[in-house]
């Protein structure tokens, strides 16, 4: 049986590097609430594998002290438990993003959204799952961008000075410039089919992504429904407005976006996508994914907020 009903899922590299001096602080306020076990993650995939453990081992609670990259790991572990024996999530924002955690309302300061941990209670969220035509299947928890944002996520990966959000407005203006391509997609979901060329496409279960891109801001993690945004063919100049308005959320009007909601969807494009789930590639450059279904588990996983 484990020590305590508590176990702290670690990501020392979260933040480009920066968060251990961050986490080591935290140590004291664990302590002061009963303490718990820890675990770091020391390669990819990691802490998929440690929440699989854990569920195992038992515990209540798993809190992730990491970015959108390790809650997005960690969710992958727990649905492939048994609903039933899937611990509760914590989520303690020291990444770069930090879009989960801002969709589940944690306090963006790592000290506080700890307190607000031990002293809050768990509800549902919902959780989607992509399969590809390799058939592949993975799940999220906040955002799978397709086409442009993507595109932005690969890009982030080469700043390594700046930090948060200035990252990916950068890599934002570096896609404007090199990489504006609008794939031709035919999707289908159960509230419509549909053909259109788009720059852009999002599937939304949270509001936010890319640290301060409010792209659906809306979207809420437990209400059963997912979202879409779409930016369909634009001029560069009228992509780089279409940021400037997707970091206030006021984009929804404009004539250039197409947006619904849906559970369950299918999507075929006519080349390779480039994808990104909660930050993390799904599918690269070279990669040939070209053809996805998504679909919503209602009341996947309990998180504390």
């Amino acid at each position: 049986m484990p020590k305590h009903s508590v176990k702290l899922i670690v990501n020392p590299n979260a933040d480009l590097g920066r968060a251990w001096h961050q986490i080591s602080d935290l140590r004291p306020i664990v302590e002061e609430f009963g303490g718990a076990d820890w675990s770091g993650t020391v390669y990819p995939t990691h802490a998929t594998e440690l929440a699989i453990q854990t569920a195992h081992e038992g515990y209540e609670t798993i809190l992730i002290a990491g970015g959108d990259g390790t809650v997005h790991e960690v969710i992958n572990g727990l649905m492939q438990v048994p609903h039933e024996n899937r611990p509760c999530i914590g989520v303690v924002p020291i990444g770069s993003g930090n879009d989960f955690a801002y969709a589940i309302g944690m306090n963006p300061k790592p000290d506080l959204a700890l307190r607000q941990i031990f002293t809050g209670k768990p509800k549902w969220i919902d959780v989607g799952s992509v399969e590809d035509n390799r058939g592949r299947t993975e799940y999220w928890d906040n955002a799978v961008g397709i086409g442009f944002d993507a595109i932005v996520t690969v890009h982030s990966r080469k700043f390594t000075i700046v930090r948060g959000f200035l990252i990916y407005l950068l890599a934002a203006l570096q896609t404007i410039l090199f990489n504006h391509d609008a794939p031709a997609f035919n999707i289908k979901t159960d509230n419509e089919e549909f053909s259109l060329e788009m720059l852009m496409l999002v599937l939304c279960n949270g509001g936010r992504e890319g640290g301060g891109f409010k792209i659906y801001p809306q979207a809420k993690p437990g209400d059963g429904i997912f979202n879409y945004v779409g930016v369909t063919t634009v001029s560069r100049l009228m992509m780089l407005r279409l940021v400037l308005e997707f970091m206030n959320g006021t984009h929804l009007h404009y004539p250039q976006i197409r947006n619904g909601k849906f559970t369950d969807m299918s999507l075929l494009s006519d080349r390779p996508l480039i994808i990104h789930m909660d930050g993390e590639i799904f599918a690269g450059f070279g990669v040939d994914v070209h053809e996805m279904k998504i679909h919503l588990h209602p009341n996947a996983v309990r998180v504390i907020c």
